[in-house]
Order: structure tokens, then sequence, then C-alpha cells
């Protein structure tokens, strides 16, 4: 989760120097070709057949999907506007896992969820006029895109682990990752400044491969729902990055909806599934 927070910020950072397609584009580039070394140095074998309709999922919604809408809400919407509004993917996330596996968290855990992501969607609605943005639209189609590829990803790490999951999931997603950088760094203008080529590593070594690697172990341990929930924490660290990183202005909402988000955590931790 804290090394998720940082995500946007780099991200911010990669668009300094490269377009939104081509930063999608080399960051699973770049992962996906650390994994496919890390697989064939650990000598893993091809995971079963009956798992990659789940690590299909994960390189559609975490690799591709979410990278790129994200990527295209911040050309349009702050750091800290759109940290906040992903804080709807934890309920997203902890609907997916439910639907997938048959386990029902209990009435407080919704109860708590279902506050924070009502606290997220109030934010969003003031900070943008009372409908959503375009940045938001982006934002909310990256929320469904990725809480699939978390669901399938952490229940696929119950039977392989984490770093084998998001390690195939970039390595399936390599054909449309150089599809996408062969295409659009011709068409997209690049300017590789120091915190540019910055940005573009973070993303890709660690918001791409690296903190999936733990984030899928945690979720084979304590289970989806719960870890997803952890991630309320998220838009509170990513707000602090933006504001100290980016020098972004900081809404006064932006904030107090993170804090009351945070108390949810507290809530959907205790609850039983």
């Amino acid at each position: 989760m804290v090394s998720f927070s940082l995500s946007f910020p780099a991200t911010v950072w990669a668009l300094e120097g490269f377009g939104p397609w081509t930063a999608t584009g080399v960051r699973g580039l770049l992962a996906g070709l650390l994994a496919a070394l890390c697989l064939r140095l650990a000598r893993v074998p091809v995971p079963a057949r009956a798992h990659w309709p789940a690590l299909l999922t994960v390189a559609g919604g975490c690799v591709v999907g979410f990278p790129l809408l994200t990527t295209l809400a911040l050309r349009v919407s702050t750091t800290a506007h759109s940290a906040v509004v992903v804080g709807l993917l934890p309920l997203a996330t902890a609907v997916f896992s439910s639907a997938l596996t048959g386990r029902r968290p209990s009435r407080a855990f919704w109860a708590a969820a279902g506050t924070g992501a009502l606290a997220v969607l109030a934010f969003t609605l003031h900070h943008s006029g009372g409908r959503p943005a375009l940045g938001d639209l982006y934002l909310f189609a990256a929320l469904l895109v990725c809480a699939a590829g978390y669901a399938q990803g952490g229940r696929l790490a119950g039977h392989m682990p984490g770093w084998q999951v998001i390690g195939w999931g970039v390595v399936a997603a390599l054909p449309v990752s150089a599809l996408v950088t062969a295409l659009a760094l011709p068409a997209e203008p690049v300017h590789p400044s120091g915190r540019a080529l910055a940005g573009m590593a973070y993303i890709a070594a660690v918001s791409q491969f690296g903190g999936f690697v733990v984030w899928y172990r945690g979720m084979a341990v304590v289970g989806v729902p719960r870890a997803s929930q952890l991630q309320l924490a998220q838009p509170l660290l990513t707000i602090g990055w933006a504001v100290w990183l980016l020098g972004e202005p900081l809404s006064p909402l932006a904030p107090l909806t993170a804090l009351a988000v945070l108390a949810c955590i507290a809530v959907t931790q205790r609850a039983r599934t």
C-alpha cells in the first residue's frame, strides 16, 4: 500500500517527459522484461491452463487498463483528487472477491466499507461541481478493471506465490505493452528529463511489479476482502506525497475525506468474514 501510494506522483513525473500512451506501454514493457528475467532465473514452470483466465484478468486490469486510465485521468485531474477517488477501489475489490469466492464478510464490514465509499463519492461530486468530470470517468473505469485484477490475483495467490502471479500477469501483457510502445513513441513527444526517467523507473519496477509481489502475498495470507480495505489508507499517503513532491495545493476536504475513510479501516479489519 505504501509502495502504491507513490504511484500517482511518480506517474505525474513520468508525464513530464512521456505521453500517456507511451508511459503506459513503457512501464508495462519494462516490468514484463524484469518479470520474465526473474521467472527465468527462478526456473518457474508455466502455470497450469486453469490459471490463465485469472492471469489474463490480472494482465488486462492491473497491467494495461488501470495504468492507462489513471494516466489519462492525471492529465486532467490533480493527484490529490485522483487519490481520493481511487479510495473506492477497496470496496470494489471486496465486491468482486465476494462474488468470486463465495466468502461473505459481515454486515459490520460492509457498513464500514460502504461508509468509506460514500465519503469518497461525496468528495468527488463536491469537487467536480455536482457531476463527475472527465478525469473521474477515467478513474471510475479504472476502478472496475483494477478491482477485477486484484480479486483474481488475490485468489490465485492462494495457489502460487504472489510474485509469480504478477510476474506471469505482466509477461502475458508483454505483446500489448510492446505494441502500445511501438505505436505511441513516434506519435507522442518524448523529453526524458531526470524526473521523468525517475518516475518511469518507479512505476515500472515498483508500481507495476515490486509492489504487487507483497500485495498479492498479503491478500493470500489475510484474505482479499480484509487486505483490500487496508488500501483505504492509500489516499491519505498519496495526498501527502502530492503536497511534498509536487507542490499541489491542498483542498481542505481532501485530508478530511481521507481521514474519514481511514477510520473505516479499523472497523473492516475487526469485522469477521
